[in-house]
């Protein structure tokens, strides 16, 4: 069994090795290929191009990329002619997985996606796409079934692989006990996972952290950097800055620095689940261009832009996304961290709101119903074409 993966995201990249090694479970001699990343390879992926180098959001950064992403939707064009893999699975990163999944309708390739684009909270008539270039989605929260469901998707709930991830990652005991301290307080900054995220809000969080620590010198900020290039930056940055903050920088132990914390702040993106699934409390921050603010303006219909209030529907964790006025928003949030930092008990309450979500939401066993789902469609469309051919012989 053949399968192709168009995965774009460094958090996609994870769930996609965490899938591939479900189905290889139970089919070991399955094979894999497309465009992914690191992670994915490391499970025998026959990586075409690593995608998630170029992971990035807004009008600004993507122009730049129309080339090379062109390029490579014909590629996989070309590619999926010869080899006719018995399916496409997509994984986020709608934008370019668009194209993928028309590209191989034309040649009568099945399509899945899975962690599917978030039509549910901005641009819905995008679903006509779905309609036409997607044959089922593996949908990884409940209400986002339920709305697919209603807009005549055939559509399977799976659950979350994040929360698989949250459950099965063993803590590294020894960097934790480092992490905490009964003596100070301990802050986690999250700076996202894409590069521009990291060069765009990594600077306005330590712009944060600086006016914090004059009020609060009991404090100490632990720093979650994703791979090795976003511990450099943040590196690079911080030598230029040129703050005495205390400040620690640890990479790929972002489940470390979650549960060490008493609290953090992040840069939104999918990560927001792993906060929930272990209860800790976060202000949420986006630093983007105006254009991209303006676009979201333009088409979103929630009033939220991370996960944990989306599924609330109320703002458990606070917003700020900033384009202008940054000092405006930087005095803002250090307020709300001072409030935090002051009055234990509205961390404790906001720890107290997630825990009844996450009890109501958070399950594991999300990769394996993919794989179960995948495996067993695949499975019934090739024993469907075996008859056809056995009756047409």
């Amino acid at each position: 069994m053949h399968v192709f993966l168009s995965v774009g995201e460094p958090s996609g990249d994870q769930h996609a090795a965490e899938l591939m090694r479900e189905f290889s479970r139970r089919v070991p001699d399955a094979r894999f290929s497309g465009f992914g990343g690191p992670e994915m390879q490391a499970e025998g992926f026959d990586c075409l191009y690593q995608l998630t180098d170029l992971a990035v959001m807004g009008i600004g950064q993507v122009l730049p990329l129309l080339r090379k992403f062109y390029g490579l939707v014909q590629d996989a064009k070309e590619y999926l002619r010869l080899q006719k893999p018995d399916a496409v699975v997509l994984v986020d990163f709608p934008g370019f997985n668009w194209w993928i999944a028309r590209a191989a309708k034309e040649i009568g390739i099945p399509v899945y996606y899975y962690c599917p684009p978030q039509l549910w909270a901005w641009a819905p008539w995008r679903i006509r796409k779905v309609h036409r270039f997607v044959d089922c989605i593996l949908s990884v929260l409940p209400f986002e079934a339920e709305w697919y469901k209603k807009h005549g998707v055939d559509v399977e709930y799976v659950g979350h692989p994040f929360f698989d991830e949250v459950a099965e990652h063993p803590l590294d005991t020894t960097t934790l006990a480092k992490m905490s301290s009964d003596d100070l307080q301990t802050i986690g900054i999250l700076p996202g996972s894409r590069k521009q995220e990291v060069l765009r809000n990594f600077p306005v969080m330590l712009d944060v952290m600086t006016a914090l620590y004059e009020k609060h010198p009991n404090i100490q900020f632990q720093v979650a950097c994703y791979k090795k290039w976003h511990f450099d930056q943040c590196s690079k940055l911080l030598n230029e800055y040129d703050a005495q903050l205390p400040i620690n920088l640890h990479l790929n132990k972002t489940a470390e620095v979650i549960e060490a914390a008493d609290f953090c702040l992040i840069v939104s993106g999918s990560v927001s689940l792993e906060l929930l699934a272990r209860k800790t409390p976060a202000i949420v921050m986006y630093r983007g261009t105006l254009t991209t603010y303006l676009l979201c303006k333009a088409l979103l219909t929630v009033d939220y832009m991370s996960l944990p209030n989306l599924i609330a529907n109320r703002a458990i964790m606070p917003e700020y996304p900033l384009v202008r006025q940054q000092s405006r928003h930087i005095d803002r949030m250090t307020a709300q961290l001072d409030e935090w930092i002051s009055h234990p008990e509205l961390v404790d309450e906001t720890r107290k709101q997630l825990t009844v979500i996450a009890k109501a939401i958070v399950e594991t066993g999300g990769v394996q119903r993919a794989a179960e789902v995948l495996v067993n469609r695949l499975s019934k469309t090739d024993s469907t074409n075996q008859s056809m051919k056995n009756r047409a012989a």
